[in-house]
């Protein structure tokens, strides 16, 4: 396959993107399709913006994201983030008293913290609040990830919507779990989580778009095979995480999803964009736009 320019590729810091695209991004895949590309990092809010402005070719993104973007991009079927019991969870301090609300009903007109309103995260929430808080949430204050543990446990606001590692470490914060946005979807679909995606330009051209797939399947099956060759890679970029945490963190989130999203991945990816739109929370998708060229 000839290509005659270097593809650029975004995706975030976090220890499943790093441990998912170092073999192809380091040269590492001696049968590649795709020659390594040019990597830019990028917290997942930025790279939906990015593709919501068609800067790059190969991007991680939020499937909230794709009603946006999929006229440009293409969802390529595998190495992007879904699973079971690794939903977001909803964190709050302890209450004062036993007399205070809790449960779903605690959020009720309260001010909550999350990390974009283009994310996964939040459409999770959003739905689940419609069904589980009386009345509704108030206030949603979007801010950086790494801002909402330290707010909730300052009481700059109510609660904080969190992703990722924080599964592990909100309890340094003093917090705990009022709900679990993945138990909720779960319960109620039988289907696992869709959190992130990886999109390419139609542009590229479907052999391109095709090896890009068996490319990022291959860099997935390589990490798994030999672990300890990422490792270096994932720590470098995982913000000073311990590495014990790095290592629960790709267990929960690299997993058969990330190398082919299968029957399962696709109908969770539909359901979820499905309900969104029927409350009005994204815009519909068209026939044939999750298709796979």
């Amino acid at each position: 396959m000839d290509i005659d320019r270097t593809l650029s590729l975004a995706y975030s810091p976090c220890p499943n993107d790093t441990f998912t695209f170092d073999a192809w991004t380091h040269g590492r895949l001696p049968d590649a399709a795709v020659p390594a590309p040019d990597v830019t990092f990028a917290d997942i809010d930025v790279t939906n913006g990015m593709a919501e402005r068609g800067e790059l070719d190969v991007l991680k993104v939020s499937y909230a994201v794709l009603p946006w973007v999929l006229e440009e991009y293409a969802l390529l079927p595998c190495g992007g983030a879904l699973g079971r019991g690794c939903g977001p969870l909803v964190l709050t301090r302890q209450p004062d008293d036993a007399a205070s609300p809790s449960g779903p009903a605690a959020l009720s007109g309260k001010r909550v913290a999350v990390p974009s309103e283009r994310s996964t995260a939040y459409l999770l929430f959003r739905l689940w609040a419609a069904a589980e808080v009386p009345g509704g949430v108030g206030e949603v204050v979007v801010m950086p990830f790494h801002e909402i543990m330290p707010a909730v446990r300052d009481g700059a606001v109510d609660a904080g919507l969190v992703i990722h590692e924080a599964r592990f470490t909100y309890q340094d914060y003093g917090l705990h779990s009022l709900a679990d946005m993945g138990e909720h979807w779960e319960a109620t679909t039988g289907l696992p989580i869709p959190l992130g995606a990886i999109i390419a330009k139609r542009s590229l051209g479907e052999a391109v778009l095709r090896g890009l797939a068996e490319t990022i399947s291959a860099s997935v099956r390589a990490a798994w095979k030999d672990p300890e060759v990422s490792r270096p890679y994932v720590l470098e970029h995982a913000q000073e995480m311990d590495p014990a945490v790095a290592d629960q963190h790709i267990g929960l989130y690299v997993n058969e999803f990330t190398e082919s999203l299968g029957e399962d991945g696709y109908a969770a990816v539909r359901g979820l964009l499905a309900r969104a739109a029927g409350a009005g929370l994204v815009p519909s998708l068209g026939a044939g736009a999750l298709d796979f060229p």
